[in-house]
């Protein structure tokens, strides 16, 4: 059997106002040029008025030479004549991922094994720390490793610093557990999505030790979630959630083990999801294909 050349393999993604002609009007265009739809997904809050979204992954030789008068047609037909916006990519161009951290290993360790092994799509061009615990760790990846601390009174000059190593070097900014929360112009300058991940006891138990206090209110449940990062604090967007039962006998020690074992495999999902274009915003919620 011939393997289909992923090199040529494209994504597109579409939301708007739904209406009649949207699914006819997508696969028209891509036949017309000569791509062969390989997956569809879609998705209509409420098919009288509601909100349309689909994600298209289609094959089409020689996509690259192709994919601006592709875009040129989608533009007139989606764009300015149904009112539609929409995201043309191509699957072979891999997101370029800044991972930022603080102390804890877990999280960022499992994306670079993922990574490394292959099992994430994506390159990792650069780890940011406010403190240097974890630097050889994540040499030993042949990945740069960049120290920037952030002390009282040197936040914005510390996020000035953060801010030029990332510009125009990355498509998106994973937090693995960074214990600083990043200010409205950082987020409006870094002009990339960012990604958050943390125990799902919030707003239960904010703060310090609530794992602690989680135990102290007889938790049954240990979970995790990875979000789009707003102003807001941690009310962005939500990508994945899960949760793993514990009992009354288990320790506060064994609920960390279990919810860093939670937190790695949904912070993965979520950067994995995102990567893959399977991710769409829409207001402060997201569709997951």
């Amino acid at each position: 059997m011939k393997q289909r050349d992923d090199a040529d393999l494209g994504r597109l993604i579409v939301q708007g106002a739904d209406r009649p002609g949207i699914v006819s009007s997508v696969s028209g265009i891509l036949t017309e040029h000569g791509a062969n739809i390989v997956s569809l997904a879609q998705s209509s809050s409420d098919p009288s008025g509601g909100r349309f979204f689909q994600r298209s992954v289609f094959h089409l030789p020689d996509l690259s030479a192709k994919l601006e008068r592709l875009n040129e047609a989608l533009e007139a037909k989606l764009g300015e004549e149904l009112g539609m916006q929409f995201r043309l990519v191509e699957a072979k161009r891999r997101k370029r991922v800044a991972i930022f951290v603080s102390k804890a290993d877990h999280c960022l360790l499992d994306l670079l094994w993922r990574q490394r092994d292959g099992e994430l799509g994506i390159d990792i061009p650069m780890v940011v720390s406010n403190h240097s615990d974890l630097s050889d760790d994540v040499r030993g990846f042949g990945i740069p490793f960049f120290h920037v601390p952030v002390d009282r009174g040197n936040k914005a000059a510390a996020e000035k610093e953060q801010l030029n190593l990332l510009k125009g070097n990355v498509d998106l900014v994973v937090l693995a557990r960074y214990m600083q929360i990043l200010s409205g112009d950082f987020l409006e300058e870094v002009g990339v999505p960012v990604i958050n991940i943390h125990h799902s006891f919030l707003p239960a138990f904010m703060g310090a030790s609530p794992y602690q206090r989680a135990k102290e209110r007889g938790v049954k449940l240990v979970g995790a979630t990875a979000h789009y990062v707003t102003e807001d604090l941690d009310e962005g967007p939500i990508i994945e959630q899960d949760v793993i039962r514990v009992s009354h006998d288990e320790s506060v020690r064994e609920l960390q083990r279990k919810g860093a074992d939670v937190e790695r495999l949904v912070l993965s999902r979520a950067v994995a999801w995102h990567c893959e274009d399977r991710v769409i915003r829409d207001g402060n919620t997201t569709v997951v294909f």
